[in-house]
């Protein structure tokens, strides 16, 4: 077809006689009250009509038509009229009604028709020409509208089902969705406040009004009375005009009102053809007052389809002469050249005071610029545009939104819903003497003070009713605490420890974090052990104890066999006779005993090994001595100066895997909602654990799990956020945090969803955390404010005295040395007593005598010798003992001079030992 045009305008460059006629008449049908449509065609006329560019020569001549909108059969009378008169086009009506009687009669003659009205019924193949943009092209920007404002959710408002149509791409992209949206009717009459109370009380803050312009400004208005015109609601209003209402009392308000128009009023073009229009004398006797402000889409497009037109009919003439037929309604004739004109009209692409002009093949205005407006203190302002290849394209920067959102918090005062909880906020002692914002502090109540001293806006703090977070009822589908006073309106901020997650966000906005944490378990610091009485023997495991013993049993009766089978361990036991009868070894078991044991004391013995055999034993003995008891002395400082402690969770794997110790969370909060929702097996198996407890192991608050945690004797954990639990280990010296962090989040700033405040409160908090004020907040309220830090006071004063012992680490030392001198008293008792006996026996006479005779010795406490009573010296004195010391009577040798048998060295005769040798 674009060929086909070519062809047609490269052939008409060189025509030289065009046809067209002197006079061309065209057709308008208007109804009685259409002036404005009215002024718009006949001004368009006039001014083709003066252009000698346009046309050479020749001029439009206008036959207007004005008929009812509901009269089909004079608006069918008046178009066959024009018919007969040969008008080579007709406009309008603006009538639904009466439209379809023109387009019948145009398409039976085919006689171009051009309509400039909303018309959601499509058409092909006819002489029908719409200049208003495609239903389905105008749904499409609206869809893209909604989704560049981040509307998950949203109540549709319509007045008929025209609007439906407008509104069906809308429809179709949300689709089934987890945000459901409402679509409600507009009612009869002219009340509509108990629509809007009904949508008020759904908490459903965005809008999409599609209605006719005479009736928005009455519908805001009521919305306003209804306090459906707040900071937090938006409006999209869907109709074209929205830029002609008169929105005066809204301009100060608080709520977004954004839709879209074709017309710009700040265009030279329609200031120009306004300009004339003011001042343009209308035929049927009165003067329309107009501004660029209140020019209507519709009549615009009037303007530029009469332009369209004419720059059609001259191309068209350039390359085939034009002439116009007078064509009646009863007759079968039909004028040659509608169609010819009808396609020249759809390729071609001019500019007019609704943008580009471009159409489809079809005929369908589907590529049209639109304006996106937003109302501001000075009225409707251009804050970016649509268009149909690119979408939507915002105008406005960042910047200026932010300012435009600083200036309107100037002098502002926020509604702040918090709880009470330590730090985040506080009543102050004593409680009654106190108003206002005086009542309360803490780290929200300082943050929010640094957050208004930077915007200007001022606050009231109040309490949240019910004390909760906020979470989401699965049943009734509803929420709590925070969450619910912002989707109710009650309040502009929620601060506190609330954590941003992904079911809240849904419902709510957030700031960024102002500060970053995780969940951990909060439990009773560990008992520290009483000292261990023979904590001596910690260093070494009972099974090296056992070990070093046997090897010292072992090595002794080595050493006792190797010293008998050498002969190099037999000595002469007098020396100064050189043949001695019999030789002697000092290894004897209980010797190889001693020399053993004084090794491994590191003390030796008085006399030592002399063959090889037994040196080795003896090196290899003192070898591995020297290993032990070296790793003893290095280990022993360790274990005396450590303090054990009874650990007996260290992580949330050691809380899975056990059911003695208890565990919780506060119920309803995200700490709960964390274990939950997660797909971690040791995660699922403790949020089981904690469901089926019995009695209940969930809190109401933070405070409850704690006390519960203090009081529980090491029986009971709680999972808290970690910052919660820093600030309580900090007043709280019996508890410590344990582990790691089981995730990572934060908490946020809250406001209502969409809310215009959330940027800029999100930049004040940026701001304080580049400065190093949430920092210097933190600290305040956790380490310096209510008793903070003495916990780490009491921790260095314990690291300092950590290497001091006390008699509990070494008082089995002085047990085993008492013990060890108790033993040996009592052996030296019994040793003794059974020398008594012998002497008894040797002498005698009566155990009695004897013992008293020994214990007055032994009880003259002087001197160190002790006479040897021989065995006949007792005879010779008549009976009497000459002496005490039988303790050995005969000394080592007896009457014979052979030795005693009593003796404890061994000795073989030398005969029997040459004999061996």
């Amino acid at each position: 077809m674009k060929i086909y045009l070519f062809i047609f305008v490269l052939y008409g460059a060189f025509e030289l006689t065009p046809g067209l006629p002197d006079v061309v008449h065209i057709g308008g049908i208007f109804g009685p009250d259409d002036y404005d449509l009215e002024l718009a065609f006949r001004y368009a006329v006039d001014r083709i009509n003066m252009d000698r560019n346009l046309f050479p020569r020749g001029r439009l001549n206008p036959l207007i038509e004005k008929v009812s909108p509901s009269d089909s059969f004079q608006t069918a009378k008046r178009v066959c009229n024009m018919t007969e008169q040969g008008v080579a086009a007709i406009f309008g009506p603006s009538s639904r009604l009466t439209s379809s009687i023109v387009q019948s009669t145009c398409d039976t003659l085919e006689i171009p028709h051009l309509e400039t009205r909303w018309d959601p019924k499509p058409h092909h193949r006819s002489c029908l020409l719409n200049l208003h943009p495609y239903p389905q092209s105008y749904s499409r920007a609206l869809k893209d509208l909604l989704k560049a404002m981040q509307w998950k959710s949203f109540t549709i408002i319509y007045e008929n089902n025209e609007g439906l149509v407008r509104l069906q791409e809308v429809l179709k992209a949300h689709g089934p969705s987890e945000y459901p949206i409402t679509v409600r009717q507009l009612g009869e009459g002219h009340d509509h406040r108990p629509l809007l109370k009904q949508i008020q009380a759904s908490s459903e803050s965005h809008i999409l009004l599609d209605c006719s312009v005479d009736k928005i400004a009455e519908i805001l208005r009521q919305a306003k009375e209804v306090k459906m015109m707040e900071d937090y609601q938006s409006y999209v209003i869907t109709n074209l005009d929205l830029h002609t209402v008169d929105v005066e009392e809204f301009r100060f308000g608080r709520t977004n009102i954004t839709g879209f128009r074709m017309v710009d009023p700040q265009s030279t073009s329609l200031q120009n053809a306004v300009h004339d229009w003011q001042y343009e004398e209308v035929r049927f006797g009165r003067r329309i007052n107009i501004s660029p402000n209140t020019v209507r889409t519709e009549t615009a497009l009037m303007h530029d389809a009469v332009h369209l037109f004419a720059r059609a009919l001259v191309e068209m003439d350039r390359s085939h002469p034009i002439n116009t037929s007078h064509l009646s309604c009863d007759a079968a004739e039909k004028w040659e050249h509608g169609y010819k004109l009808i396609n020249y009209m759809k390729f071609m692409d001019r500019p007019g005071l609704t943008g580009h002009i471009r159409f489809d093949v079809y005929g369908k205005r589907v590529d049209f610029p639109l304006d996106i407006i937003e109302l501001d203190r000075d009225g409707f302002v251009k804050t970016g545009f649509w268009d149909y290849r690119s979408g939507i394209n915002y105008t406005r920067t960042e910047t200026e939104k932010l300012t435009i959102i600083s200036e309107s918090l100037q002098n502002k005062t926020f509604i702040v819903s918090s709880r009470l909880g330590a730090p985040y906020l506080m009543e102050r002692e004593p409680k009654g003497t106190f108003t206002g914002n005086d009542r309360y502090e803490g780290y929200s109540m300082d943050l929010i003070d640094e957050v208004s001293k930077i915007l200007g806006f001022k606050y009231v703090f109040e309490l949240v009713p019910d004390g909760r977070y906020g979470s989401l009822d699965p049943k009734t589908k509803k929420w709590d605490g925070l969450v619910k006073q912002l989707l109710e309106k009650k309040a502009d901020l929620a601060i506190c420890d609330l954590t941003i997650t992904y079911s809240r966000e849904q419902a709510v906005d957030f700031t960024m974090p102002f500060m970053n944490l995780g969940i951990s378990i909060l439990y009773s610091k560990p008992v520290k052990q009483p000292p261990n009485l023979f904590s001596f023997l910690s260093p070494l495991s009972v099974d090296v104890w056992i070990y070093m013993a046997t090897a010292y049993l072992g090595v002794s009766v080595v050493l006792f066999v190797l010293a008998r089978l050498t002969p190099y361990e037999w000595n002469n036991p007098h020396p100064c006779n050189p043949d001695p009868e019999e030789l002697e070894t000092q290894f004897n078991l209980l010797n190889c005993m001693w020399f053993a044991i004084g090794s491994l004391m590191q003390q030796g013995c008085d006399f030592l090994p002399k063959a090889v055999s037994t040196r080795m034993v003896a090196g290899m003995w003192w070898f591995f001595t020297l290993i032990m008891i070296s790793s003893y002395t290095a280990n022993l400082a360790a274990f005396l100066t450590v303090e054990r402690m009874d650990v007996t969770i260290e992580s949330a794997e050691d809380l899975a895997k056990q059911t003695k110790i208890k565990y919780g969370a506060v119920e309803g909060g995200s700490t709960a909602g964390f274990f939950k929702d997660s797909n971690f097996s040791t995660y699922q198996r403790m949020w089981s654990f904690m469901e089926s407890a019995r009695p209940p192991v969930f809190a109401k608050a933070n405070s409850e799990g704690v006390e519960r945690v203090s009081k529980g004797k090491r029986g009971y954990a709680f999972l808290m956020e970690s910052t919660s639990i820093e600030y309580v280990v900090e007043k709280q010296c019996d508890l410590t945090q344990v582990g790691g962090l089981l995730d990572s989040k934060g908490y946020g700033i809250a406001l209502p969803l969409n809310s215009p405040y959330r940027t800029a409160v999100s930049g004040a908090v940026l701001k304080l955390q580049e400065g190093g004020k949430l920092h210097m907040l933190k600290t305040k309220w956790w380490k310096e404010k209510q008793g903070g830090g003495l916990c780490k006071e009491e921790k260095s004063s314990s690291v300092e005295s950590a290497n001091e012992l006390g008699l509990a680490n070494v008082g089995g030392v002085f047990v085993v040395l008492i013990s060890g001198m108790g033993a040996a008293a009592v052996v030296a008792v019994l040793e003794f007593l059974w020398n008594t006996k012998k002497v008894a026996v040797e002498d005698r006479t009566t155990f009695k005598a004897a013992l008293q005779e020994e214990l007055r010795f032994v009880l003259k406490c002087h001197g160190s010798t002790k006479p040897i009573q021989k065995a006949g010296a007792k005879e010779d004195s008549g009976g009497k003992s000459g002496g005490t010391g039988r303790g050995n009577s005969q000394g080592p040798y007896d009457k014979y001079g052979v030795v005693n048998k009593s003796s404890k060295s061994i000795v073989i005769p030398q005969a029997e030992y040459l004999n061996k040798k």
